[in-house]
């Protein structure tokens, strides 16, 4: 499948690596391709990456993802699924800038066309391509409108390595301001380890 990654961070560079291992074609798109060149992986300007892609994601900080995505334009995203992994937040990592809704809420409200998928969020880029590398098994998570997109996300998550017994669908892309407000409880629970790999498992009640 054709990937293309809106970024070349290390959450980008990671998805990268993890998915270009699984035998997807990707290609990571930037602002300034021509200044990005030694990352080890192709890298392209918004809109080619944009064209380039059968599934894009986002992989910016969320308090430019926005932007970045009007940029491109709705044309260009329409029919195209966004997986969304971003976080607004602010610089001492204190306050999220979408307070009272999230990311993936306002781009699937600014792009109808474009099914947007929130996952990958509640985690570093360590343990979102090596869960197995955790002590145990742990849940990710999904929220988005379309069943479809969904169901397309939850392969390429199995792709990393999250197999279906770990992938918890939590609801409409409304449920995705769960996934981002995690984030001030990551942040303690990283200061309070010391060490940011490190996911959650949802544990059930035993069956009847």
């Amino acid at each position: 499948m054709r990937l293309g990654l809106l970024g070349t961070g290390n959450v980008a560079r990671a998805l990268a690596h993890g998915w270009g291992a699984a035998g997807h074609d990707v290609l990571l798109g930037s602002r300034r391709p021509e200044d990005r060149k030694d990352l080890g992986f192709p890298v392209a300007t918004l809109d080619e990456t944009a064209a380039h892609a059968e599934v894009l994601v986002n992989a910016t900080p969320g308090t430019v993802s926005l932007d970045l995505l009007h940029s491109i334009g709705a044309p260009a995203l329409a029919g195209t699924l966004l997986i969304d992994v971003g976080i607004g937040l602010s610089d001492d990592y204190t306050e999220l800038s979408h307070p009272n809704s999230s990311l993936a809420e306002q781009i699937q409200a600014a792009f109808p066309l474009t099914p947007v998928v929130k996952t990958l969020c509640t985690m570093d880029s360590t343990a979102m391509t090596d869960p197995g590398g955790l002590d145990g098994p742990s849940t990710i998570f999904l929220s988005g409108d379309d069943p479809e997109a969904k169901r397309t996300t939850g392969r390429l998550l199995t792709d990393l390595g999250w197999p279906a017994s770990s992938q918890l669908d939590i609801g409409g892309i409304t449920t995705a301001r769960g996934q981002e407000h995690f984030a001030l409880l990551f942040t303690g629970i990283a200061l309070g380890l010391g060490s940011h790999t490190f996911n959650i498992k949802v544990v059930p009640r035993p069956s009847a």
